[in-house]
């Protein structure tokens, strides 16, 4: 059987939901603006997975 998602795309996605929260919550402590700590948050969450699948190498 076939998993759903190989180690390589869960480890990425885990870091760039790590690198979103922490992008959102520093944003949201910046300003106080739950929208703007959102799209922060969603941002480098994105940013986060283009540049972890550039560093993390295939098998």
């Amino acid at each position: 059987m076939m998993p759903l998602l190989t180690v390589r795309t869960t480890v990425i996605l885990l870091v760039a939901l790590v690198v979103g929260v922490l992008a959102g919550v520093l944003s949201y402590l910046a300003d106080r603006s739950l929208p703007g700590a959102v799209l922060w948050g969603g941002g480098a969450a994105g940013a986060a997975v283009a540049l972890f699948h550039s560093l993390i190498g295939r098998t």
